[in-house]
């Protein structure tokens, strides 16, 4: 039986939630840029700090509409260490995904990896802020302007997190949000894309219409990719308590840290940034460990998962683009421990004993 499962999705108080969805009921309009729409988008930019943020359906349509905003060329250089939807969206809108290495220490993607070569073959960067961790910015930006390449950041683990005093989001072209039930702040199903160019943000927001121009008329091929007012009253309901709630996760995530600091290795945040409590990754020191380790924790009532196996550029259907193997062994390696918001630090406590425990007889 599980006592402590991966994740648990965070709720609002009901009475709040309730306040919201009357008004969905008194207005009766429950999608096309409602009400709930229009306030979670004011009131999301502005918790975040950035410009141009438009509310979408899911985290996958982000990314796929950020594609398609910004005319993104076919060859895409990408990560392999992420979520399935980083190159599933890419490939299901027939960009081809060229994969380079992460640094084995920030499990980002490694700028050093683009060489002038493969960047004057392609037409874009698509960059994950692994776990939330911010990546090498300044060195990607450069890259962009040099070859001109659009970037785009699939910052689906990166809510409020921060690099030198500013959002993450703030950089790229365009940065990616997944609102979905298991992260730290959500909808339900959901998801945001924030533009650095309002004209992109102005496309997009037809995109996600059909195309649709002021007078309905559909100027261009798009979807329908738009949030309900269902969904967008559970984001106004978590947003009213989203900084108490991601307080208490950075406490869990260090509380984690310190008990286990001498068992394992952990992913290296960037500097001038700031942790955000989405994930609770570690390095077992080999894929044997960690193979022996999930079942034994599982026994004991631990859940625990694999973020991100396997590594995206040994998957055919993506295209097995590109030579990674620091990805592919830390994909190997990576195991993800319980994190979600209800969860006390006793709680944190007793799991690192109960690793402990297992690392007794597997070491």
């Amino acid at each position: 039986m599980i006592k402590y499962p991966i994740v648990r999705p965070v709720l609002p108080a009901l009475d709040n939630y309730q306040h919201y969805i009357k008004t969905v009921f008194d207005k009766v309009w429950l999608t096309n840029n409602g009400p709930m729409h229009q306030e979670l988008e004011r009131r999301l930019a502005a918790f975040l700090g950035v410009k141009h943020l438009m509310l979408v359906s899911n985290g996958t349509l982000a990314l796929q509409v950020a594609y398609r905003a910004l005319n993104l060329g076919e060859h895409v250089i990408t990560t392999p260490f992420s979520f399935a939807a980083t190159a599933s969206s890419l490939a299901w809108q027939n960009h081809r995904c060229r994969f380079v290495d992460i640094d084995a220490n920030s499990f980002n993607i490694d700028p050093s990896c683009i060489d002038d070569e493969l960047a004057a073959k392609c037409d874009g960067i698509v960059a994950t802020h692994v776990f939330g961790n911010p990546c090498d910015v300044e060195a990607l930006d450069t890259l962009s302007q040099k070859h001109q390449l659009k970037v785009i950041y699939d910052a689906a683990h990166a809510f409020g997190c921060r690099y030198k005093g500013q959002s993450v989001l703030n950089w790229g072209d365009a940065s990616t949000l997944s609102l979905h039930a298991t992260k730290i702040f959500h909808t339900v199903e959901g998801g945001a894309i924030i533009f650095k160019h309002e004209a992109d943000f102005n496309r997009a927001k037809q995109l996600i219409n059909f195309g649709f121009d002021s007078a309905q008329y559909p100027e261009f091929v798009g979807i329908n990719a738009k949030l309900n007012e269902i969904n967008a009253a559970m984001g106004l309901a978590l947003l009213d308590d989203v900084e108490r709630f991601q307080s208490h996760r950075i406490a869990c995530v260090n509380t984690y840290h310190q008990l286990l600091a001498t068992e394992f290795e952990f992913q290296h945040w960037a500097n001038d940034s700031s942790v955000n409590g989405a994930y609770m990754p570690l390095l077992c020191r080999t894929q044997q460990e960690l193979l022996q380790l999930m079942p034994m924790l599982a026994e004991l009532g631990v859940q625990t998962r694999r973020y991100f196996y396997p590594s995206l550029s040994e998957v055919p259907c993506y295209g097995m683009q590109g030579e990674t193997p620091i990805a592919n062994g830390i994909s190997q390696r990576v195991l993800c421990l319980p994190l979600y918001t209800d969860m006390t630090i006793k709680d944190v406590t007793d799991i690192c004993e109960l690793v402990k425990q297992a690392l007794k007889s597997i070491r």
